[in-house]
């Protein structure tokens, strides 16, 4: 193998938009993700709607659907 030509391979900390924080190894120094294991809706059971550019309210305008009251 050729020296000097690989990253360094350094410990991280990854933070999640929901406040969850963990340590693994990476070439990077910090990790920042949307969705974890934590708030996940697979891992957690409960239903997260992850909108990118208004797409749920776009979908709700266009075909007239309202949300409904638990």
């Amino acid at each position: 193998m050729k020296e000097n030509i690989h990253p360094k391979y350094q410990d991280c900390q990854v933070t999640c938009a929901c406040g969850h924080k963990f340590a693994t190894r990476s070439v990077r120094m910090e990790i920042r993700t949307d969705v974890c294991a934590e708030c996940h809706p697979y891992y957690t059971g409960s239903q997260k709607f992850v909108d990118t550019a208004g797409r749920v309210d776009k979908f709700l305008k266009r075909y007239g659907k309202t949300a409904t009251k638990s």
